[in-house]
């Protein structure tokens, strides 16, 4: 993923067209990022059948919607078949993995949990 001009947390945003913008490619996975700021991070994964991401994990609290397609997801030991319009949290630094079935796109919403945390504490 490239770097993304940030979001401002204050200000509201449309990001359109989104699945014209960003095709399902041939033997690729590809990303945009549609939200970046301090506190959420909001990025559109597309995947042709057969492309995976290995095992990883992310130091902010993770939330995954499969929004067309049929995927495995991987957190730990356990893999669920997933089809559009489930969702998986995944807590900070959980291991996860994926292998697309069919072609797919996913939503992936990323929240840094500490500031969200430092922010209400305000």
């Amino acid at each position: 993923m490239s770097a993304s001009p940030s979001t401002p947390v204050t200000e509201s945003l449309f990001q359109l067209r989104l699945n014209d913008a960003l095709p399902i490619s041939k033997e690729a996975t590809t990303s945009r990022v549609v939200v970046n700021n301090d506190v959420l991070r909001t990025v559109i994964f597309t995947f042709d059948a057969g492309q995976l991401l290995t095992e990883h994990a992310s130091p902010r609290a993770v939330v995954v919607t499969l929004l067309e397609g049929e995927m495995d997801f991987s957190i730990g030991e356990r893999t669920e078949r997933m089809t559009a319009g489930d969702v998986i949290y995944l807590a900070p630094g959980d291991r996860h993995a994926l292998t697309a079935v069919t072609e797919c796109r996913m939503q992936l919403v990323m929240v840094d949990v500490d500031k969200v945390g430092a922010a209400s504490a305000k």
